[in-house]
């Protein structure tokens, strides 16, 4: 696209009356002389050039006038041979009429009168101003041979003009082949009326359009190719539209690396989104729901967790054998978008029994992904659980399948299973690795969860072998008590009723800082060592104060208790508290109150003295120990819980057993801590 001429009057007649291109750029003069040389004719850009009216240079010799003395013998030899009818081309320097030198360029030629008489036609510019043409010109014919941009010149009818080489091989097509037709003539596999449409536009409005996109394929390729095109009219320096050029850059492989680069980014995405969602909770059930749910809609349309049944029930990894059938509980099921393939994956909390030939039970034998890419044939009967099963799954679309074990320090827990239905790309090894990373993080928090899940049923099993299963039931009480486990972490809160002397009753309740095995076992030592304490009926102050003095023995045991000595006879109850909440007191007459015992601190800190305060405790009176988990709330003053807790004793009626269930379903139906409650009714 260089040298051509793309103006069209729209009648083929391209000669046309308007001014403007090089010889205009370049302000081309002439000047003619006679056998003698003298000037005849003189241009008035001759007169712009060097300065001389025609007056003035008119029947004068132009040696004489345009040339300094040191260079009239060379300008008088050049003068012979043009008259003789050589041609000459070059360079002379001449004075302008202000005295300055000029170098300008000339193209001279011999002419002849109708006498025959020989005359010297001289074509002249500014010599600067032809070397400053060159070069750009020079300079844009380079860039267009050698830029890898394809570059196309059409006229006004959207006829090809003219390609560059880069454009003749982005084609297929070479340069003589386009000359004079369209698009579609040349490229049936473009989109030529979307391009054409473009080009219109342009023509039009003379605004450029930059980086078009357009997706096609040309005779230089087998496959579809994507292209960014930007469009520009063409004038003359009148305004007169020529045509348009139009830059052509394939951009294919930038397409494919941005889209690499983007699947990139949403992967990590996912990753980071993995390790803020999956893992919130050591429930093992809400851990799979958190992995399935990440994985759709991003990496999957259908996502399914199973775990393998000895892992759900018993908390142990049984390996899947060859030849053997593979159990698994399923814990979750996701769908990125409304689809009734969620019906063919194993209902939710069902077992389900696949046979050694199945792909998911394959999975966990070889403890590898099994990628199908491909969903054909009789592959779904081997995903699917059953025919019908398989049979949904074709209905929905199902093309491409991924399984993937759930590994966790060396074991296989259960599989990750990913269905595509609605995005039409199948599995890739790219998605098998972000997968891969998904279930390793999932792996290891669903065997946390496993863990956490027997070390908890091992600490409540010991907690509650530890707790009197029924309290013993004094003369003249009556009572009732409570123990719930906190959803999560089970904690070592523990209550006791201890005989004492005649008519005399110890009530305790507690509550070990901490959580797990290792809290549950130091309030058995301490509810231990309580109950061997009582038997010695000393005073509650001198108890706590032995039971501070074992706790500092166990290590780092804290614990909190409130011990209460009920005397039937003096109708009175003493007590003592080390750091624990105060306990609630129901008169007869139905106000509830919290009593005021002195709270010391927890057992276990040592070096502080515990006092004792006396309440009367008249027939019908309803006293209520208890541990922080009934009351206390997250976010929450402790009073708030306080509050309650006294409302919903004020409604009490006369069940403890119910009273004990409205407290719990009123305050803490889903406990985050452990909860113990003792509550005792004097007899009237």
């Amino acid at each position: 696209m260089y040298g051509y001429a793309v103006g069209d009057n729209g009648d083929g007649d391209e000669a046309g009356a308007a001014t403007g291109g090089l010889l205009d750029l370049l302000r081309v003069a002439a000047l003619v002389l006679d056998a003698e040389g003298r000037i005849v004719l003189w241009s008035p850009e001759i007169e712009q050039l060097l300065g001389y009216p025609a007056r003035e240079a008119l029947r004068r010799r132009a040696d004489m006038l345009l040339v300094a003395p040191p260079d009239r013998r060379r300008a008088r030899e050049v003068f012979t041979a043009v008259r003789s009818g050589a041609r000459w081309a070059g360079v002379l320097p001449l004075v302008h009429r202000d005295g300055t030198a000029r170098a300008v360029e000339f193209r001279t030629m011999r002419l002849l009168d109708g006498q025959g008489r020989p005359h010297l036609l001289g074509l002249a510019a500014d010599a600067t101003a032809v070397r400053g043409v060159e070069r750009d010109l020079a300079l844009s014919q380079s860039l267009v041979e050698q830029t890898p941009v394809g570059i196309a010149v059409f006229d006004t009818q959207l006829r090809w003009v003219g390609v560059n080489p880069a454009l003749e091989r982005i084609n297929g097509v070479s340069e003589d082949s386009v000359l004079g037709r369209r698009v579609g003539e040349i490229l049936p596999d473009l989109d030529a009326d979307l391009i054409e449409s473009r080009m219109r536009q342009v023509l039009a409005t003379g605004r450029p359009l930059i980086d078009q996109q357009s997706v096609g394929r040309t005779a230089a390729d087998a496959e579809e190719r994507a292209y960014s095109e930007s469009y520009h009219r063409i004038e003359d320096a009148e305004g007169r539209v020529l045509g348009l050029a139009v830059a052509v850059l394939d951009v294919t492989e930038r397409q494919r690396a941005a889209a690499e680069a983007d699947r990139a980014r949403r992967h990590l995405s996912v990753i980071a989104d993995a390790g803020v969602r999956i893992g919130t909770t050591l429930d093992l059930r809400q851990t799979a729901r958190e992995l399935a749910e990440v994985t759709v809609p991003h990496v999957a349309d259908l996502a399914a967790v199973d775990v393998l049944e000895s892992v759900v029930a018993h908390g142990t990894i049984r390996p899947v054998t060859r030849n053997a059938h593979a159990e698994f509980r399923a814990l979750a099921v996701a769908a990125g978008y409304p689809t009734h393939a969620i019906h063919a994956a194993d209902p939710v909390g069902e077992l389900a029994t696949y046979s050694s030939s199945r792909l998911i039970t394959r999975c966990v034998r070889e403890a590898r992904p099994i990628l199908v890419a491909r969903v054909e044939g009789t592959m779904l009967r081997r995903i699917a659980r059953d025919n019908g099963a398989a049979r949904t799954l074709r209905s929905a679309g199902v093309h491409s399948y991924l399984a993937l074990p759930l590994m966790a320090r060396g074991q296989v827990l259960g599989t990750l299973s990913l269905y595509r239905t609605v995005n039409e790309r199948p599995f890739d090894e790219q998605d098998r690795l972000l997968a891969c990373e998904l279930a390793a993080r999932a792996a290891i928090c669903v065997d946390n969860a496993r863990l956490y899940g027997r070390e908890r049923a091992t600490a409540l099993t010991l907690q509650r072998s530890l707790l009197p299963r029924v309290p013993v039931q004094q003369a003249g009480l009556d009572i009732a008590a409570r123990y719930r486990p906190a959803l999560s972490e089970v904690g070592g809160d523990w209550y006791d009723v201890l005989p004492l002397g005649p008519g005399r009753t110890g009530l305790v309740v507690g509550d070990v800082m901490g959580k797990g095995v290792q809290a549950a076992a130091i309030m058995g030592q301490l509810s231990s060592a309580t109950r061997a304490l009582a038997r010695l009926d000393l005073p509650p102050a001198e108890l706590l104060r032995h039971l501070d003095d074992i706790a500092a023995s166990l290590g780092d045991a804290i614990a909190t208790c409130v011990y209460a000595v009920y005397d039937r006879g003096r109708g009175s109850c003493a007590l003592s508290s080390a750091g624990h909440l105060p306990p609630a007191l129901v008169r007869p007459d139905g106000t509830a109150e919290l009593l005021d015992v002195p709270g010391g601190v927890p057992l276990g800190v040592g070096g502080v003295g515990f006092g004792t305060v006396e309440a009367g405790l008249p027939p019908g009176s309803l006293l209520a120990l208890y541990t922080d988990g009934l009351v206390e709330n997250r976010g929450e003053p402790i009073d708030t819980g306080l509050t309650a807790l006294t409302r919903v004793l004020q409604g009490a009626g006369p069940s403890l057993e119910t009273t004990g269930d409205l407290l719990l379903s009123a305050l803490r139906p889903e406990p985050d801590d452990d909860v113990a409650l003792l509550l005792v009714r004097t007899g009237r």
